[in-house]
């Protein structure tokens, strides 16, 4: 990876990243900022005030979900745009890229990857693991641009 080029991890914090492997956190959500995010992540592409965030969630104030949507900017996994005077918001990262992010974080804090990951595998079903073998199938297939 070159010095002008940036790693693929949506939660990079280096100035021009050149790591091979990054290890720049991933935020991790509580139960209330993971329902906010959910109804960000349901509307992929398109940009919601708050009011529309806390139409989604009628059991909780708006001034709450209000706050947790400036959490979560600041967390770096929603960003916001003024629009005249109305704020929007959308996610910086798909569900699957945060989820994958996490998956990754946690093998990079597990102390021994291998055998976090035969434990891991060992709890999948089968429709998991050949799930699993075609992404795999898929990788090797895919030429590397890191290195």
């Amino acid at each position: 990876m070159s010095a002008t080029t940036t790693c693929d991890n949506p939660k990079c914090t280096c100035e021009s990243c050149t790591c091979a492997d990054c290890k720049c956190g991933t935020a991790r959500l509580g139960e209330l900022e993971r329902r906010v995010i959910d109804v960000l992540w349901e509307a992929p592409g398109r940009e919601l005030t708050g009011r529309d965030v806390a139409d989604e969630l009628p059991t909780y104030a708006y001034t709450t979900v209000a706050t947790v949507l400036d959490r979560l900017v600041h967390k770096g996994l929603v960003s916001r745009r003024m629009d005249g005077r109305t704020i929007r918001f959308t996610t910086t990262a798909s569900r699957a890229a945060h989820t994958a992010q996490l998956m990754h974080d946690s093998l990079v804090e597990a102390g021994d990857p291998e055998a976090a990951l035969v434990r891991f595998a060992e709890t999948m079903s089968r429709p998991e693991v050949d799930m699993l073998r075609r992404a795999l199938a898929a990788l090797e297939r895919k030429p590397r641009g890191r290195g």
